[in-house]
């Protein structure tokens, strides 16, 4: 019952979201055209429930080639790579936006585990053995982890947040999912944990 009930609370609010966003998504999407040009969106692969991969929208938020040098790696406080634009986007979580698509289309839920990069997942269960244990739920576009913890910068921030992820994961319930929602607009109020 609880998952029949928060997959029609995560189409209605995603739809809902869509169109109460969309306004602010072409205003978004004008600003990071004049700051950098094409393309606006930033399309990534994730890994979602049972370890599927789907392809992640957000709103562009670095410069394009970001990681061209680099390869897939965690996003540090003041990352140079992320534009003017960008910062606010982060700061605010608007980049997030997106995302209501992955929750409509199923990929995602409203609340659950951070989705993550293949390569990532791939390092993280080497060091982790526990770690793809919460592949077992849709990834979320916010979650427990995420509004009690800021990115993850180290394997000690992993470790604190899948301890978050593995409390949720036992007491999931529509309660718990409202006190994630009320936290996350503290935290997009606060532009707490933002890189």
């Amino acid at each position: 019952m609880y998952l029949a009930l928060k997959r029609a609370t995560d189409i209605c609010l995603s739809l809902l979201g869509i169109v109460t966003f969309f306004p602010f998504g072409i205003i978004i999407g004008v600003l990071i055209f004049i700051e950098s040009r094409l393309p606006i969106f930033y399309i990534q692969k994730r890994v979602g429930k049972d370890g599927k991969i789907f392809n992640l929208y957000k709103f562009r938020s670095m410069v394009n080639g970001a990681e061209k040098y680099t390869g897939p790696v965690w996003a540090k406080k003041n990352d140079p790579r992320v534009t003017s634009v960008g910062r606010f986007l982060r700061k605010t979580r608007l980049d997030e936006l997106p995302q209501l698509f992955n929750v409509l289309k199923g990929e995602m839920s409203l609340v659950g585990p951070r989705p993550e990069r293949p390569e990532i997942i791939e390092y993280l269960k080497q060091e982790i053995p526990d770690y793809t244990k919460r592949l077992a739920l849709k990834p979320g576009l916010t979650g427990l982890a995420q509004v009690n913890h800021h990115y993850d910068c180290s394997l000690d921030d992993v470790r604190k947040k899948l301890a978050c992820d593995f409390y949720y994961m036992e007491n999931q319930n529509l309660l718990l999912d409202l006190v994630v929602f009320v936290k996350t607009i503290s935290v997009v109020l606060t532009g707490r944990g933002a890189h």
